[in-house]
């Protein structure tokens, strides 16, 4: 485990944790706090006076935020690390429970260095920083391919067999010409390039529900995860609020989250009525039931309390009486069939290998492989990771840089600041309970994400499914080289630098075209200084 240190003392009274629930907060994207900062000290704060470290070496990305530090949890923080890091196994406690069925491994495996994935060459689950997800879909109708589950395995533990070969995936990345003939005008160019996949027929191993020639591919890799406690604390009306603010100044937004005056009936997340704030697609709400409460089982298939069954497709579903298309494939599999009872003993219950096999893969109501000291840790963890402040904000440059960001419009999507609110974290699923004060909190932080956290579509060739993509957090990305050991960009990855991730928003739908336009006109040194100031937040 890594030491951690922090470089610039930062002293608030516990009690400040301990604050009434009532979601509120202010609406400013370059909101000035009370006090005797200068407006560098202030955005040099990306997570807020309680989710800011100053470790700027290759492990920025990986520091417990000092909310974790005064609520007495680093020690759980490091235990919760150990399942992050660990690489998961079938049977050595407490890292077990691997399988049937799994994505990787290892949850660092995806986020190398706990940042956003690298552009990979091929799809293989141990390729070191490969942190692409498949994303399998009707090309008809968008929605996803029941056959396989959301994030398809492709990895699996004997006997049985992953959803889809990894042999059967190619990766291949294309040269794309932009209408600018990938040139400035005063002749610097860039390089694009974009991936297409495809998957053989016969790496799937369940009969798919869309005709194979109506199958999509793409690929989204993971992003980067610390701060995400943070964002989870910015509160619900500010969220609606900037919702409001880019329909009024006309821009299109996803109706499947917005109606024009209110939160569309998918806007919400479950029975909490939290509005959707994270993944690329907007999937998940609260934090306590987002991508890595629910990576920590699905990526791995480690079982825990509020998790009792196997992810296996998205047929699958007990509450509808669909059955799984995976346990239905392998129940038959004389491979599998062979070796179900040797290699679990334990499982035969009624003498019919065919029976049992179904009947294990469907368990709903099968023991718990993590244990909940345990997801707690992790999930202290999870949300406690600070985010690294932003750097050099006083060089003149920097300072060009981020005036021209904001003449540009780049600030109306990639937000500068919000205000967290009174921070009552809620799970969907019972687990944590509102405002239990289990896991860090962040109340009335202004934190600099750069980001709106809604959703908009780029048009670029080959998009991600749908074309509505969440705007990513800017903030610490100008560290990925040290810390992740790559500069990649975009939900795939297709950007390798700035620039690149720039000019892929310059599509002449796209609401970010006028920004560019006026990207392009900025002589080489503008150009630079954007560059420079994207790379220092």
């Amino acid at each position: 485990m890594k030491q951690y240190k922090i470089y610039i003392s930062i002293v608030i009274a516990a009690t400040s944790l301990l604050v009434a629930c009532n979601p509120e907060g202010k609406d400013n994207p370059d909101e000035k706090p009370s006090g005797a900062k200068t407006q560098i000290e202030i955005e040099t704060l990306a997570g807020g006076e309680l989710g800011t470290t100053f470790n700027q070496s290759a492990s920025a990305y990986e520091d417990p935020t000092p909310a974790t530090e005064q609520a007495g949890m680093v020690n759980a923080f490091k235990y919760g690390e150990f399942f992050f890091e660990h690489v998961i196994t079938q049977d050595s406690k407490p890292f077990n429970g691997l399988g049937p069925l799994y994505v990787r491994n290892s949850c660092e495996s995806c986020h190398p260095g706990y940042g956003h994935g690298r552009r990979m060459e091929r799809y293989n689950a141990e390729d070191w920083g490969n942190g692409y997800l498949l994303v399998v879909y009707n090309s008809q109708t968008n929605g996803y391919e029941p056959s396989v589950a959301g994030m398809p395995q492709t990895r699996a533990v004997a006997p049985f067999k992953p959803s889809i070969k990894e042999d059967g995936i190619n990766i291949e990345w294309r040269p794309y010409t932009d209408e600018w003939n990938n040139k400035f005008d005063d002749g610097e160019s860039y390089d694009l390039i974009y991936p297409e996949v495809t998957i053989d027929r016969e790496a799937f191993y369940a009969p798919t529900v869309t005709p194979y020639e109506q199958l999509a591919y793409r690929l989204e890799t993971t992003i980067g995860i610390y701060g995400t406690g943070l964002i989870d604390a910015i509160p619900d009306d500010s969220l609606k609020a900037q919702y409001q603010k880019e329909h009024d100044m006309g821009f299109e937004l996803n109706p499947a989250m917005w109606d024009g005056n209110d939160w569309a009936a998918t806007g919400y997340y479950g029975s909490t009525r939290h509005p959707k704030r994270y993944t690329y697609a907007l999937t998940r709400g609260p934090l306590q039931d987002a991508p890595g409460s629910n990576a920590i089982w699905n990526i791995t298939n480690v079982t825990r309390s509020n998790k009792r069954q196997h992810y296996l497709d998205l047929n699958f579903n007990p509450a509808k009486g669909t059955p799984s298309l995976y346990a239905q494939k392998a129940m038959t599999d004389p491979d599998v069939k062979a070796d179900f009872y040797h290699l679990f003993p334990d499982l035969n219950i009624t003498g019919d290998t065919a029976q049992d096999i179904y009947n294990y893969l469907t368990n709903t109501n099968l023991p718990a492989e993590m244990s909940d000291e345990d997801y707690v840790n992790f999930m202290i963890w999870h949300r406690g990771l600070a985010v690294p402040a932003a750097r050099n904000l006083a060089d003149a440059e920097v300072q060009r840089g981020r005036k021209l960001f904001r003449e540009l419009g780049c600030a109306i999507c990639h937000r500068p600041s919000w205000k967290t609110g009174d921070d009552c974290y809620t799970d969907p699923t019972g687990f944590f309970k509102d405002n239990d004060n289990k896991l860090p909190r962040y109340p009335h932080q202004t934190i600099w994400p750069y980001s709106d956290f809604v959703q908009h579509r780029l048009y670029m060739v080959n998009d991600i499914r749908t074309g509505w993509c969440r705007t990513t957090p800017l903030w610490g990305r100008g560290l990925a080289p040290i810390c992740s050991g790559h500069a990649d960009r975009l939900h795939d990855a297709r950007a390798r630098n700035v620039i690149e991730a720039i000019m892929w928003h310059g599509a002449p739908q796209s609401d970010a075209r006028r920004s560019v336009e006026k990207f392009r006109a900025l002589s080489k040194a503008d150009r630079d200084a954007v560059v420079k100031f994207i790379n220092a937040i």
